[in-house]
């Protein structure tokens, strides 16, 4: 009996000796995670929306940072708005919300942003003047293109460009120990057949509004190798997935007879594929 005793005691000894010598560790905190970016970030048009996000961002809770964040278990902060600009990123862009770069912190671990999309409104003024161009160039094979020539291309080079490059370089100082990723737009036309009556532009119009995304894909990809940023390309992915496509092929929803309530724009399915890529991506870096 008397050595069952000394031999328990000396077992609560050991246990005691080791918990003094090794204290419980904290709980590990989540990875702060911050989603920044324009309404192909916020993931307009996809139900339902983030709940307690601004509802003139129209942020959905299925954009692929909440996908990214519920996949990865991270804390996420996400402050992407519907027709956010780089300029958003240092000046309230309504009353009552913070410029996003607000959302930085030297804690912040991981960051994802698109944007340069909305700058100068290459997007939708290249969009709409292509659709106008179709009433006013009756007859012609690309009347978009010999309207607007290389306009819409030189305001990306000249202007989003060196704006994205900025605002990349801006992210990296106020988040200095994060990774960093920047995602290009998928495919919102094909290389070249007709995309009427979904997207009513000139079949001539039809490469030229492609080269147009190329562009901007492109210097979006220079102002990342620039920054040190990683780029994630969709471009290669999204082929064959574009606005033209039926209904579960299409990641981008058309602009006529579209399934969501915001045409021209990543579908419930886009922003799943680009979650998969920024997911592939973060687990490459």
């Amino acid at each position: 009996m008397r050595s069952r005793t000394k031999q328990f005691w000396l077992g609560v000894v050991a246990v005691v000796a080791l918990a003094l010598a090794s204290p419980p560790t904290a709980a590990a905190s989540p990875i702060e995670y911050v989603n920044l970016g324009d309404s192909f970030s916020a993931g307009n048009g996809v139900l339902p929306l983030a709940p307690g996000a601004d509802l003139r961002c129209l942020q959905s809770e299925q954009n692929f940072a909440h996908v990214v964040a519920r996949h990865q278990g991270y804390g996420l902060t996400d402050v992407s708005c519907g027709g956010a600009a780089t300029e958003d990123f240092y000046a309230p862009q309504f009353e009552g919300i913070r410029p996003q770069l607000d959302a930085l912190s030297p804690s912040t671990d991981v960051v994802t942003v698109m944007i340069g999309g909305n700058d100068n409104s290459v997007f939708s003024g290249a969009i709409v003047a292509c659709v106008r161009a179709v009433l006013t160039g009756a007859g012609t094979v690309d009347p978009c293109r010999q309207q607007n020539g290389s306009s819409f291309e030189d305001t990306i080079i000249g202007s989003t460009l060196p704006s994205v490059r900025q605002a990349l370089r801006d992210i990296h100082t106020r988040a200095p120990d994060a990774t960093v990723l920047i995602i290009g737009y998928p495919w919102l036309i094909p290389a070249a057949s007709t995309c009427e009556p979904a997207v009513p532009v000139a079949l001539g119009d039809v490469p030229y509004l492609r080269t147009l995304q190329r562009t901007l894909n492109d210097a979006v990809r220079r102002a990342a190798a620039d920054t040190d940023t990683t780029f994630v390309d969709m471009s290669a992915v999204s082929e064959g997935h574009d606005a033209c496509q039926p209904v579960g092929v299409r990641w981008v929803e058309p602009l006529l007879f579209a399934d969501q309530f915001v045409p021209m724009h990543p579908n419930a399915l886009g922003e799943a594929a680009i979650a998969a890529a920024v997911t592939e991506a973060l687990e490459s870096t």
